[in-house]
């Protein structure tokens, strides 16, 4: 195998890693938003199951001055039969006093059905609660590894780039011009093997010379297609299949 090609995949397993690390880097920010989010979604929602008992409670209460009120109209309605002498007067006060006892009926109605709210708002209360809590200790748990994870990859990743320099200029000026290009435009793949008479990168078939002039290992070789470096190893099979 030629030196340069040998430098370079070696310059390229280099680039490889630091591809990887910067993709899990990459990876830790949406995760940690994710969770935080989460944990702001159960948040939101054991706060608007405690408003919502907070409302309902208000109700009641509501329901409760309005029921102390229709009585107050009866008993004053009751005193002023006793005072008046007049029949029509009596049956209209009458009338007040039955419309009024209605009222309070169904507002007790109601308020039989504020409590049976306010009894499953309470036990949901409780379940998002303890939803919540859960969703929190977890966030803050994962969150405390990420940050770990995070300074760990950011360690191996100055490690992989202090090195990278090193390696890439012990590669021919040339060469390793030409690999920086294809790795801007190729990614990772730059120098590729040949494979059953193919292109290890584009999986386009080769011309019989190029892989003849790679199997010499006397000068760089570049796929006609996409022009990615090619290299060849004994362990490779050159021909294609039928």
């Amino acid at each position: 195998m030629l030196d340069s090609i040998e430098k370079l995949l070696i310059l390229q397993d280099r680039d490889r890693k630091i591809h990887r690390v910067q993709q899990e880097l990459a990876q830790i920010a949406p995760e940690r938003e994710s969770l935080r989010s989460h944990a702001s979604t159960t948040q939101t929602q054991l706060d608007a199951a405690k408003n919502r008992v907070k409302q309902i409670e208000s109700e009641r209460k509501q329901r409760d001055l309005e029921v102390e009120a229709k009585k107050s109209q009866i008993e004053k309605y009751a005193n002023q039969q006793l005072l008046t002498r007049k029949n029509e007067e009596y049956k209209a006060l009458a009338h007040e006093i039955e419309m009024a006892k209605e009222a309070v009926f169904k507002i007790e109605d109601q308020e039989i059905v504020l409590m049976e709210q306010a009894e499953a708002a309470q036990k949901e209360v409780a379940r998002a609660t303890g939803e919540a809590n859960e969703a929190k200790k977890l966030a803050d748990s994962q969150i405390a590894e990420l940050g770990q994870r995070e300074e760990n990859f950011k360690k191996e990743l100055a490690d992989l780039q202090q090195g990278r320099a090193e390696l890439a200029s012990a590669v021919d000026e040339s060469a390793r011009n030409r690999y920086e290009r294809l790795l801007k435009s190729k990614g990772d793949s730059a120098v590729v093997g040949i494979e059953h008479g193919v292109c290890g990168g584009c999986h386009m078939k080769l011309q019989q010379q190029l892989i003849v002039s790679c199997q010499a290992q006397k000068e760089i070789v570049t796929c006609s297609s996409c022009g990615r470096i090619l290299y060849y190893t004994r362990d490779m099979i050159l021909t294609g299949g039928d």
